[in-house]
Formats: C-alpha cells, sequence, structure tokens
C-alpha cells in the first residue's frame, strides 16, 4: 500500500448513489469474483445491464465506452468491488455514520485513512453513509521507497523469520534470529480440523469452559470483528463471563488485556499482531494499582498518604502472585487460534502472547473447511480426505500433515503477496527517479530567492520549441508554417511580431529569426518587469513556478495511475508491461517538463500593468478593459512609480493591487492578457495556465460579461 497525500475534488455524491444502487440488482453470472485474486469483474452481459440502467438514469450521453464515459466505467467497477470485495466488520466498519478502514494485522481502526480512486466513496454509498468528496493524489510514495530514503535501516521483532527472503530481497537485510532470555516452555499443539464451523465453534465453547471451570486464562484469537462477535454470542449464551477486544471496544484495550493473565478469564481478540501486548500472569501490576488507588481515594475523598500508598502496593503484589500462581498450576496462559489468518507471521504473533519470560502456556488451533483460508485455498482437497477417513461433520481430526498442508498454503499466499508487493515497487522505482528528480527541483527553487534565471531558460526553450516545430532545421523557407509562428507567438507570449516579414527576408535562417523573437520577447518581459519592480517580479516568478509545478506534478501523477492501470493490456501484444511502462513513463515525464516551461512561460509573458484610477475618477470615467482581447506589441519600460502592495491569487496565479489600500498613491495593477478564448471548450483546461477547468475559470469571466 502506497503512502499517499491527497486533497479534495469535486463533490460527485450523487452519481454515487445511482450507481450504488445498480449492484444489488445483478445476479451471480453478471459478475466473476476470484476470491484467491482478491478480483471481481463484470461479464458481457453485466455491463450490458449497466449501460442499460445509466441510461435510464440519465447518466450515459451516447455510448458507454465513448472517451467521455470513461469515468462513468471506473465508477462503475469501484462500486461492484465495494460490494463484492470489501465486507463490514471485517475489512471497515461504520462508526459515527463513517466508514473506518480495520488494519488486517492490529485490528485496530486506521483514522484517517481512506482508500483511494473512489472506492472509499462507494463503500460510503453502499453503508448509506455521509460520503465525503474524492480525493485527488497530491503525492505518492511506497513504504519501501521511503523506507530507502534512511541512509541506515534496522528493526527487531519476534516474527521476521517467515519474512527473511522479502527483507533480503527488497532491502538488503540479514535477518538474525536472537535467542529467548529464558527457556521456552509453551506447548504449540497440532492443529484441530472440523468439517464445519458450527462444529469448530461448538468444541471451541466446550474447551474455553473447561479452561474457565479449572482457573486457566484464555485468549481466543479471531481474524475478524464479525468472527469474534459470533463467539461473543455463543459464550453469552454459554453463560461464560469473557471480554471482547476489537476495532469496537478499543478504547478499553488497556483494562482488558490487563485482565486476560488472572485465572479463568476469557478474552476475546481480533488480531493482535502489531499491539505490543504483553499479557501478565495473574494481573497488570501498574493497571491494578492505578485502579484501586482511584477508588480508594474516592471512597476516602482523599489522597492517599504514603504508608496507605504503600500499604496497597504490598497488597496488590501479594494477591497478584496468589493469582499468578493459579494460573500457572493450570497451565498458563492458553491462546486459543478460532482460524488461521493468510501469513504465518500473525499466527506466529498471536502464539507469542503465551509462555514468555520462560513461563507455561500452551497454544492451539481450531479449523473448519468452511473458514475463508480453507475455502478458498484447499476447502476441496481437504474435504475429500476427511470424507475417505470417514471423519463425521462434529468431529476433528489432528495430524502432522494438516499442519504441513496448511503451511503450505500459508507459504504460497506469502509468496504471492511478496510478488505483487515487488511488482509494486518495480513500477514505483520508474516513478522514484522521477520523484527524485521534481522534488529535488522543487526544493532549490523553495531555498533560492531569485529564480530569474530558471525562467529566462524556460523562456528560450519555449521559443526554440515553436521555431523547431513551425521552422524545422532541414526544411525550405517555403514550407515553414508562419502563421502557425504568429499564432504562437501571440498565444504564448502575448506579442505580435512581423515574423512574415522577416521570413520574406532574403537569405535568412530560422536561426536568425529565432535570435530575433528572443530579443523582442526578452524587451517584452525587462519592460513587465520594470512596470513591477524587480523584487516584486522575482517573488512573482518564484510563486507562480511552484504553484506550476505543483499542479502539473498532480496532473502528471493522475496519468500516470492511469497508465499503470491499463498497461497490462500490452502483454496481449507479447510485450513486457513493466518496459512499456518505462517508456510510457519517461514520454509522459518529458511532456511534464515541456508543459511546466509553455505554462510558467505563457502566465508571466500575459502580465499586464495597468494604471488603477482613484474611486472618485473611476466613478467618472468607464472601467479600463482588464483583459485586452489581442496581443500588444512590446511596451517601452515604464516609469518608476511607488508601486502598491501586490496580491497574488493562489488559484490563477494572477497578481491583483488590493483596491482597499489608500495609504500608497496610485499604482499600476497586474492582469494577464486574455486572447481570443472565446471558442476553447467548456471542460478543457482554461489557456490562463490555472489547472482549472475553462467553465470555472475564463469562461465563466465571459459568461458574466456576456
Amino acid at each position: 500500500t502506497p503512502l499517499i497525500i491527497s486533497g479534495p475534488t469535486d463533490d460527485r455524491s450523487d452519481l454515487y448513489i445511482k450507481i450504488d444502487a445498480m449492484i444489488p440488482r445483478l445476479e451471480d453470472e453478471d459478475f466473476e469474483l476470484d476470491e484467491k485474486q482478491r478480483s471481481v469483474t463484470y461479464a458481457e452481459g453485466g455491463m450490458e445491464k449497466i449501460e442499460g440502467w445509466m441510461e435510464e438514469e440519465g447518466l450515459l450521453e451516447g455510448s458507454l465506452w465513448e472517451p467521455h464515459n470513461i469515468s462513468l466505467v471506473h465508477h462503475a467497477n469501484q462500486a461492484l468491488r465495494a460490494h463484492k470485495l470489501y465486507t463490514r466488520d471485517k475489512d471497515y466498519i461504520v462508526k459515527d455514520s463513517q466508514v473506518m478502514l480495520i488494519d488486517e494485522f492490529t485490528g485496530r481502526m486506521m483514522e484517517g485513512r481512506r482508500l483511494s480512486e473512489g472506492l472509499h466513496q462507494a463503500i460510503e454509498a453502499k453503508e448509506r453513509v455521509d460520503i465525503k468528496p474524492e480525493n485527488q493524489t497530491l503525492a505518492s510514495i511506497t513504504f519501501q521507497n521511503y523506507f530507502r530514503l534512511y541512509t541506515k535501516l534496522a528493526g527487531m521483532t519476534g516474527t521476521a523469520l517467515t519474512e527473511a527472503d522479502e527483507f533480503a530481497d527488497i532491502y538488503k537485510l540479514e535477518v538474525i534470529d536472537l535467542p529467548t532470555n529464558k527457556p521456552i516452555q509453551r506447548i504449540d499443539e497440532d492443529d484441530v480440523v472440523y468439517r464445519t464451523a458450527k462444529a469448530k465453534y461448538a468444541e471451541i465453547v466446550k474447551e474455553v469452559r473447561e479452561c474457565h471451570a479449572k482457573g486457566q486464562p484464555i485468549l481466543l484469537g479471531t481474524a475478524s470483528i464479525e468472527k469474534s462477535e459470533i463467539l461473543d454470542n455463543l459464550l453469552t449464551a454459554a453463560k461464560i463471563p469473557h471480554k471482547v477486544l476489537n476495532a469496537r471496544h478499543h478504547e478499553q484495550e488497556a483494562h482488558i488485556v490487563a485482565d486476560a493473565g488472572v485465572p479463568g478469564a476469557v478474552t476475546v481478540a481480533t488480531n493482535m499482531a502489531g499491539r505490543g501486548t504483553d499479557i501478565q500472569l495473574g494481573g497488570n501490576f501498574e493497571m491494578r494499582l492505578e485502579q484501586e488507588k482511584e477508588k480508594k481515594e474516592a471512597e476516602l475523598g482523599r489522597e492517599l498518604t504514603e504508608g496507605e500508598t504503600s500499604l496497597l502496593i504490598s497488597q496488590i503484589k501479594a494477591d497478584i502472585e496468589v493469582k499468578k500462581k493459579r494460573a500457572l498450576d493450570a497451565g498458563g496462559l492458553y491462546v486459543l487460534g478460532t482460524e488461521r489468518h493468510e501469513s504465518r507471521r500473525i499466527d506466529n504473533q498471536l502464539r507469542g502472547r503465551t509462555g514468555r519470560q520462560g513461563d507455561p502456556g500452551k497454544s492451539k488451533f481450531y479449523i473448519s473447511i468452511e473458514d475463508d483460508l480453507m475455502r478458498i485455498f484447499a476447502a476441496e482437497r481437504m474435504d475429500a480426505v476427511m470424507r475417505r477417513l470417514g471423519i463425521k461433520e462434529d468431529e476433528g481430526i489432528t495430524h502432522p500433515w494438516m499442519n504441513k498442508a496448511m503451511e503450505t498454503s500459508q507459504r504460497k499466499i506469502e509468496q504471492r503477496n511478496f510478488e505483487i508487493r515487488k511488482n509494486v515497487l518495480k513500477y514505483d522505482d520508474v516513478i522514484n527517479d522521477q520523484r527524485k528528480a521534481i522534488f529535488e527541483q522543487r526544493m532549490e527553487f523553495m531555498r533560492a530567492d531569485d529564480v530569474s534565471d530558471v525562467i529566462l531558460e524556460m523562456r528560450e526553450h519555449v521559443i526554440d520549441a515553436i521555431v523547431s516545430r513551425t521552422m524545422p532545421e532541414k526544411a525550405y523557407a517555403e514550407q515553414w508554417d508562419i502563421q502557425g509562428l504568429r499564432e504562437a507567438m501571440r498565444n504564448e507570449f502575448a506579442i505580435d511580431l512581423p515574423v512574415d516579414e522577416w521570413a520574406a527576408e532574403e537569405g535568412v535562417a530560422n536561426k536568425e529569426i529565432a535570435q530575433r523573437i528572443r530579443d523582442a520577447v526578452e524587451q517584452v518581459y525587462q519592460a513587465i518587469t520594470a512596470a513591477v519592480g524587480a523584487e516584486q517580479m522575482h517573488r512573482i516568478e518564484k510563486q507562480i513556478l511552484l504553484q506550476v509545478l505543483d499542479m502539473r506534478w498532480r496532473e502528471h501523477l493522475q496519468m500516470i495511475d492511469q497508465l499503470r492501470s491499463v498497461i497490462h493490456l500490452r502483454s496481449y501484444g507479447q510485450r513486457d508491461p513493466l518496459n512499456e511502462f518505462k517508456s510510457e513513463a519517461f514520454n509522459l515525464f518529458h511532456n511534464l517538463l515541456e508543459e511546466l516551461r509553455a505554462t510558467v512561460t505563457r502566465s508571466l509573458m500575459h502580465i499586464r500593468v495597468q494604471q488603477q484610477a482613484p474611486p472618485e475618477q473611476a466613478q467618472q470615467r468607464p472601467a479600463p478593459a482588464q483583459m485586452p482581447q489581442q496581443p500588444v506589441p512590446a511596451p517601452a519600460p515604464a516609469p518608476p512609480t511607488q508601486p502598491r502592495e501586490t496580491h497574488l491569487d493562489p488559484d490563477t496565479g494572477v497578481n491583483e493591487m488590493d483596491p482597499d489600500d489608500n495609504a500608497q498613491p496610485p499604482g499600476p495593477e497586474l492582469h494577464q492578457a486574455e486572447d481570443d478564448w472565446t471558442n476553447t471548450p467548456r471542460n478543457s483546461p482554461c489557456p490562463c495556465g490555472s489547472g482549472k477547468k475553462y467553465k470555472h475559470c475564463h469562461g465563466a469571466l465571459s459568461t458574466q460579461r456576456a
């Protein structure tokens, strides 16, 4: 899972709700579900139904597969995934009308974490809660590349050996097995396998009752909240006192764990991995002291004296020792796993809750063929074996072969997941080089007080690119696109140059014309700088450069995500998707740099300086046009004036004066010259370079003026 920094986009709640209502109407043959690969896709008939329902809802204009409707296909896919791949109380819970993701390893809620690409919104629509706006990726990085940013890497955990190959492959780190402080006395018994979940749970309740009766503390490990609540109901029906620890009751975690080692305690916990939980036999001294002290002080109405506190400590320690002896005599903490997890590491962490620091303990897993892991990977084979052996539904079977078969299944899953992570990393490594280049460049811009040299290079690069496109090096003069060159000068630099006259000169070369263009553009830019003021212009250049860089990088990440989602189709043409991705990503990055130079240059060259008339004069004459419709020739340098404070609009990058500031004499007002953009499609990016759609930017201004 990559780390993602995201920002909000347009609210499309109605669309999510309408598409979500279509999914329950699908039948089983309308989609193909692969639980092993955790994927679901529409069958041909299912997609035809979705298209028909979209037409009924008025969501479609033309065919579903036309380019402008591709986003609807994406929403339909995410809605299907939300219904078929994500399960309530397993992958997420609904709390306070919010969908909260659950960490599959710790069982804790992941507050503030949301699924990307509209999937979280699809789940919110499914659960009928408020749908928060979809997020746009601003920056992302995989965990592996994030950790690689550190010069030194090290770690310590009790369950790294099962992942030793991955640590060696990804991080070049060797896993070393340290001996325990004291010899392990824990007894790890073979798994018991039942044919049905009903028989398994019945045997678990029976086992729990026996342990509770003899005073042995028992910890029941489950893989999901759903399963923990099934056990909760069964134990309640059997009148066995117990406590439940899962994402719903995480606030009481410390108190529940503190009592889990008390003789006869029964604790149902969901995914104990990564919790750093130390269950102490007899009870937790610190937690017990805190509770008893609060209780005593509440009874007395005052704080305990030092002597009273010492006496209380002695009493608690003595009581804990007595209870610890009872728990040890009963066999120590008994960890009972109610099903196997996909990862052996998680099972080992559950086992590791008992037998700590040389204490006796016991661990055992109760499994049924109806468990998710068995059902997906080994149900038919295991059920056939049990039938041949004549095992009844309410009977369990224990054999080392069963353990090996289960471990083999887990190894296969771990290897598959490792390959997925490694594959994700290979693709992210391609982007990582681009990420480093952009972020290093951005940091240089941030630290610099003056980026005018960078702006100059960008200007000259844009000029060279335009000249190369319209006046190719080896083309005859008759083949030059003079009209295209002139239009490009108008659009990019807001100046009108007699390039047709220059091209008509005898023996003139394209390099000479390019130099004339550079000189003319530089004259215009110097005039703008003189009118605005050099210091102020440096601030404007830096801010526009950073804004455009961030905007183009966000757009680049979106295109990379889209490329990543479809690049696997190249394999049908006998091409390596990774190599194809590298090539396409490089082209996109090259386009990013070209767009960055062009947008920054265009934004700065379209700045025009106009005098702001005093309020009383403004009422006597019409206001000057803020955005000239035609390009203007290079203005002569303006006489020095006292510049007013300028304000840079964070959305458009346009510099506007504060009309309420009367402390300074009237000064120039900055605006960007607007070419004839009336033919720009409403949903296209605005030519001004703001990053907004035309209809939300200058298109809105044009509508208002009309």
